[in-house]
């Protein structure tokens, strides 16, 4: 069975102002408890996660060991300054280099500390 943090994406759930959920896909890189989520700094996520920085992930619910985690989320705008999860995203998604904003714009990273596994986890 591969580890939950091969798996191609993380779901993320932050929250709106009115305090409903907003859930998406995204690529994903793990370093311990800490997820790491690459987005473009104007993507609803972002806004909500600078707003309230309560998260949930659920990774790799299709299979038959789920993981579901709640944390916080630190956004950091200066991503140059993490040269090791750079490369991570670039071993993990064939070379995509997450610093080259002539697609999306201007990127941001999400630092995701894990508090609690709800499913799976350790």
């Amino acid at each position: 069975m591969r580890s939950p943090v091969d798996a191609p994406c993380v779901w993320i759930t932050t929250l709106r102002a009115d305090g409903s959920p907003h859930t998406t896909p995204v690529w994903f890189v793990a370093t311990g408890d800490t997820f790491w989520v690459a987005s473009a700094a104007t993507n609803v996520k972002v806004r909500n996660a600078l707003a309230d920085d309560r998260v949930s992930l659920a990774i790799d619910g299709s299979g038959a060991d789920p993981h579901v985690a709640q944390g916080n989320v630190v956004v950091h705008h200066d991503i140059a300054g993490f040269p090791d999860v750079v490369s991570l995203f670039m071993q993990k998604y064939d070379g995509w280099n997450l610093l080259d904003e002539t697609v999306d714009g201007a990127r941001v990273l999400l630092e995701i500390s894990i508090e609690r596994w709800l499913l799976g986890g350790s």
